[in-house]
């Protein structure tokens, strides 16, 4: 049922949104604890913490899981426990080895990482060998979280969602750990971000271990070379093109960053914070509910169910839009307010506020585009298609790059932060053309007058926030409790404001919940 679909999501969505609160609290320690534009700790550690986490989203929750997850399921599926369990383990082994080598080349290699990645810090020596040595401390976290993502796939295959998504907090408290307990203890208190992110990997890796023995599916590494294991060599296959498919969006960041390096101190930190603020709807939901929608768009797939597989992406939809429109007008509207209330502490200056929020619109005008992404590219890799949006994803990171270049200068880190949300609806507009013209996707009927109803609900909660924010500076002077409570408020108030008037609009959220045959997938 959709109902189950939908508690799968929320339970998710509930975790993610846990990893985001902590995640934010995270970042205003950081914001307190370096800044952002006040000297160069703060642009050393987000590209020495970028490196590792880009892969990261290649490696693990990206490509790999993306190429892992429909494969497992159809073991699951098709054959007996046992040659399931077979193929994670020799899925073990073959990762865990390919993994240490990457890391072990990351760490010898960090000099020259930060030299092609970051180029603009070469003409700062000391921002440079910071940046060096803390990727040395970081890199190896690509290693552990790339196990991670694989465990987190074996548990979200058989349902069990809630274990993988609290794994991210365990990040943020480690972070937290590191920057309240150890940075004041260090002569260098940015190194004791690093070393957070390090403990961090170990940690996530540790907790999964239960959770595994609990549906029997630990894992007992085999590497054995000369026998490939079939199941093992298809994710393989499947992963080379799903590594430009699905991580489009943050080989977009990577260049952006790369550019960012040129501009003035503190740009590759503006856009970090305000990339962390349009990231908290996005993980919340869009990647939550991708989350859940791939395994079971796998199962559709390999039990041939055609018509529930089109129903399901049809229900997801209509979810995103509902959710992504009204939470692109708040993510304007507030911007400002929003860094105000955050991260307007210690070293993180008004004007750190006043650039960040710019970058934070430029990326919110994005963020349909990045859950539709979300969404609509597992309708491809649920089909074990990696190759569709390899060549789509190529496509859009060409267009970033483009609108990059021509509108870096005139704008500064806003061009940046604005040509990856362009690209992303480049990108979204040609999956959802594709699966449109492989006729795996048909829309059902009643979307004109549902987009309609929402856009017009979301207009009007934008009216009553643009009246309720009121003058800029006054969120720079009053006291962070008053900052708080004036953002709480506000944001209670849009939302429910927005939902009394879709439904007076006739937005009926039980239509979303319906069954097969009536606008919505039947779930196992």
């Amino acid at each position: 049922m959709s109902r189950q679909l939908l508690k799968s999501t929320a339970v998710t969505g509930g975790m993610t949104l846990l990893s985001r609160i902590t995640g934010l609290i995270r970042d205003i320690f950081f914001a307190s604890l370096i800044g952002a534009g006040a000297g160069v700790a703060a642009d050393a550690f987000y590209v020495a913490f970028r490196i590792p986490n880009f892969l990261r989203r290649i490696f693990g929750e990206g490509a790999f899981s993306q190429s892992f997850v429909p494969v497992f399921a159809e073991y699951k599926t098709q054959h007996t426990a046992d040659e399931a369990k077979a193929f994670v383990d020799h899925m073990a082994g073959i990762l865990g080895l390919i993994l240490f080598s990457i890391t072990l080349i990351g760490v010898l290699a960090a000099p020259v990482l930060v030299m092609v990645l970051a180029p603009g810090f070469l003409d700062e020596p000391q921002k440079y060998d910071l940046t060096v040595q803390m990727l040395r401390i970081t890199f190896p976290y690509i290693f552990f979280i790339s196990l991670v993502a694989m465990a987190a796939g074996v548990l979200n295959t058989y349902g069990r969602f809630g274990a993988a998504a609290f794994t991210p907090v365990l990040l943020n408290l480690s972070l937290i750990g590191a920057a309240a307990w150890l940075a004041p203890r260090m002569e260098e208190p940015v190194l004791a971000l690093a070393w957070g992110v390090f403990i961090a990997g170990v940690v996530q890796l540790l907790f999964q271990i239960p959770f595994l023995r609990g549906i029997r599916m630990l894992p007992r590494p085999r590497l054995r070379l000369r026998e490939r294991h079939q199941g093992v060599t298809r994710v393989f296959k499947l992963m080379l093109p799903a590594i430009f498919g699905v991580s489009v969006a943050q080989i977009n960041m990577l260049v952006n960053t790369l550019l960012a390096s040129f501009l003035i101190t503190g740009s590759v930190s503006w856009l970090y914070y305000s990339d962390r603020l349009m990231e908290f709807p996005l993980g919340v939901f869009g990647i939550a509910l991708a989350t859940v929608i791939l395994p079971s768009l796998a199962r559709r797939h390999a039990n041939n169910s055609h018509e529930e597989f089109s129903h399901l992406l049809d229900w997801s939809l209509r979810w995103v839009f509902l959710i992504a429109i009204p939470a692109t007008v708040a993510l304007v509207i507030l911007s400002g307010p929003l860094l105000a209330t955050f991260f307007h502490f210690g070293a993180f200056t008004a004007h750190d506020v006043h650039m960040s929020a710019n970058a934070l619109m430029a990326f919110s005008f994005g963020l349909m585009g990045f859950i539709l992404i979300k969404v609509l590219a597992p309708g491809f890799y649920a089909r074990q298609d990696t190759t569709t949006p390899m060549r789509i994803g190529v496509v859009s990171m060409g267009v970033n790059i483009v609108l990059s270049l021509l509108l870096v200068m005139p704008l500064k880190h806003v061009g940046l932060a604005l040509a990856i949300s362009l690209a992303a609806f480049v990108n979204a507009g040609l999956l959802f053309r594709k699966l449109r013209q492989l006729d795996v996707y048909r829309p059902s009927p009643g979307w004109l007058l549902f987009l309609t109803r929402v856009i017009l609900a979301s207009a009007v909660m934008g009216a009553v926030l643009v009246w309720g924010v009121g003058d800029m500076g006054d969120w720079l002077r009053a006291p962070a409790l008053e900052r708080a409570t004036r953002l709480s408020i506000w944001v209670v108030a849009g939302g429910l404001v927005y939902l009394l008037t879709a439904a007076a609009f006739g937005v009926r959220l039980a239509q979303l919940l319906l069954r097969k045959g009536e606008g919505a997938p039947v779930d196992e």
